[in-house]
């Protein structure tokens, strides 16, 4: 069967598990639809000859032993979780393509030299419950039992409960990260539209971006709209309007790859008639360079000072993420770039502006990523798409870079 099909099919059949009545698809963490999930991707390996296990939390993964140096292991996948509402892509294109690259490979050369793996992680989102990369940070022995077992989602379903209610449990404390792992290549949808806008087939990335998350509470007085001249007032809406056109100017000065993006904002009273008193709002930043982004974040943060100074405003700081950027590896890079070479795709070299698990495991083992277009950007959305030619054109990528990886000497 012609890849182009076997993967049209398995998406499709794949994204009946946790299809939303309401559009799109949604599968929690430790639902019975993630579950489901888990255990068809791991009968269709099992049924091409991968040996297939779990982890103590549900992280699943296929296996095709190496013939000569089995002690060495190529892994490849994403994450199966998706978010409310989202799209058919995001996390479960990563798992398939991994599936199917190995597959490909496998009918025409036969049994790898190093292992192939596929993994399938349980949670990368942060959709059900408040904790992001569970199952990536599982793998690599970096997931806290603290900092999950005594929150909930929505509902009241405690995290523990329902972890052990689909039969896993927590690691073992004392258990260490695997000593194989040679290489991690994950392929993923842009979820942005640079790719295309450039008319180009896959991204090669290099670097996962920093971000730094803020929510700041500007305070001034609350007044009466008609009687409080204007010479008189603290208006905290006047002087967040200052702080987000200034932040903003001086990011666009900058220039790429730096954005930044104030996407909460609360004013209070919030009334037509009141002079606002209160402003609450976010400010996310990122770059792929920790230096500018610190940089760039400081003074932001001097800006926003003087101009609440100047307006007879108070400024509370928040800063409650602050994750460094995370290169990826140039060699593993080098061999992803020089399979899009091999196959003729029109691609660049770029950076990733999301979070991905690739950021969990690369600072442990030799990792890398592959994007393919995302249609008009959109993703997180049941409208997320990507033409099939894309998306066969991206597995076929990985499947060069996984036989150079796996198959060379």
């Amino acid at each position: 069967m012609a890849l182009e099909k076997r993967l049209e099919e398995n998406i499709n059949a794949l994204s009946e598990i946790g299809s939303d009545p309401t559009g799109g698809m949604t599968r929690l963490l430790y639902s019975d639809s993630w579950l489901e999930a888990q255990k068809f991707v791991e009968e269709k390996m099992k049924a091409i000859g991968f040996e297939t296990s779990y982890d103590e939390v549900g992280n699943l993964f296929g296996r095709i032993e190496g013939t000569k140096y089995p002690s060495k292991t190529i892994l490849s996948g994403s994450h199966i979780d998706t978010v409310v509402n989202g799209g058919t892509l995001d996390g479960q294109y990563g798992v398939m393509a991994a599936y199917l690259a190995i597959q490909q490979l496998l009918e025409t050369y036969g049994k790898p030299l190093r292992s192939l793996e596929v993994i399938s992680m349980a949670e990368e989102e942060g959709s059900r419950f408040p904790t992001v990369f569970w199952g990536s940070k599982n793998f690599v022995c970096e997931a806290s039992k603290a900092q999950v077992e005594d929150i909930e989602d929505s509902n009241g379903a405690k995290f523990v409960d329902e972890m052990r209610r689909q039969g896993f449990d927590f690691a073992p404390e004392d258990k260490t990260r695997r000593d194989d792992i040679e290489a991690f290549v994950e392929i993923h949808i842009e979820q942005g539209n640079v790719l295309e806008k450039e008319q180009l087939q896959v991204g090669v990335v290099n670097n996962i971006a920093g971000q730094k998350r803020y929510t700041f509470q500007l305070k001034g007085e609350a007044n009466h709209a008609g009687t409080t001249p204007m010479g008189y007032r603290h208006d905290a809406v006047y002087g967040f309007s200052k702080i987000c056109s200034g932040v903003i100017d001086r990011a666009l000065a900058q220039g790429d790859p730096l954005v930044v993006t104030f996407g909460k904002v609360e004013p209070k009273p919030n009334t037509v008639n009141v002079v606002p008193g209160e402003v609450l709002y976010t400010m996310d930043c990122r770059h792929t360079d920790a230096a500018v982004l610190n940089k760039f974040a400081e003074e932001a943060e001097t800006f926003m000072k003087q101009v609440a100074k100047d307006h007879g405003l108070e400024l509370d700081i928040d800063l409650w993420m602050d994750e460094s950027p995370v290169p990826m590896d140039d060699a593993i890079v080098a061999k992803v770039e020089q399979a899009a070479k091999d196959k003729n795709m029109k691609y660049k070299v770029m950076h990733s502006g999301a979070g991905h698990d690739s950021q969990v495991i690369a600072p442990h083992y030799p990792s890398a990523m592959i994007f393919v277009p995302s249609i008009n950007g959109i993703s997180h959305n049941p409208a997320e798409a990507t033409k099939l030619e894309d998306l066969v054109a991206g597995v076929e990528v990985l499947a060069q870079a996984l036989y150079e990886l796996a198959y060379k000497e």
